[in-house]
């Protein structure tokens, strides 16, 4: 006995179940991305998993002493304000880096950096990578560098339960982001990869001498103008 096909209507049915959750999906990530473009992202996926608790304090980027936000550009992504939030050349050069073994390098900038802490899940796997794309092309073309800057500054994990360097300032310091000295938000930055494992007080081998490393290249990002897109 032969199976009966399915109907046109049947057919047409399951066709439009994935389009419908499709426009679905980019309809929320829209309004999602175009909220936080006014108001600071209250909690992320990244602060909710963490099983050391959250402690944070959102600060304006007006606020932030500039020298972490150059810090951060030294750091994690020279090319920022002139890219459109991928560094293909950083990428393609962490690609090889990663082929021919050692420790693995990324090529991340700071906007895809902020698109997964914010909208996503740590890890890595092709289905993340392709969401932070998507929402790392959503944040460049609606919030912009400076809001892109701030958000970053603010939910950037710097601490075991700690997020925002505001919080980290407080926790490594005692004193607030808005008077870091260019040594203190060098050493910031240089925790920023593996908070959990780097301290940013009385840092030793790797991190003392990468943080030295940031803290003199802070001065080439305002003199080259690197910045520039923040201010």
């Amino acid at each position: 006995m032969t199976a009966k096909p399915a109907s046109p209507r049947r057919r047409s049915r399951w066709i439009s179940i994935p389009f419908k959750i499709l426009i679905g999906f980019i309809i929320l990530s829209l309004l999602m991305v175009t909220l936080y473009r006014f108001v600071p992202p209250p909690v992320t996926m990244t602060m909710l998993l963490d099983p050391n608790g959250i402690t944070k304090d959102w600060m304006s980027l007006d606020e932030i002493d500039p020298d972490m936000a150059r810090a951060a550009i030294a750091a994690e992504d020279g090319k920022f304000c002139t890219h459109h939030g991928f560094d293909v050349d950083a990428i393609a050069k962490a690609a090889i880096h990663n082929a021919s073994g050692g420790r693995v390098r990324g090529g991340s900038t700071i906007s895809q950096q902020t698109a997964k802490n914010v909208f996503l899940w740590q890890g890595g796997g092709f289905v993340r990578k392709g969401f932070e794309a998507w929402f790392t092309m959503l944040i460049e073309a609606i919030w912009g560098k400076r809001r892109i800057m701030e958000v970053y500054l603010n939910v950037a994990e710097t601490g075991i339960g700690t997020y925002g360097v505001q919080a980290g300032a407080i926790r490594y310091f005692k004193h607030g982001a808005g008077r870091l000295t260019r040594g203190e938000a060098a050493r910031i930055a240089a925790i920023l990869p593996l908070p959990k494992r780097r301290a940013a007080v009385a840092p030793s081998g790797f991190t003392r001498r990468y943080g030295n490393t940031i803290a003199a290249r802070i001065g080439a990002v305002q003199r080259d103008g690197l910045d520039g897109c923040l201010k």
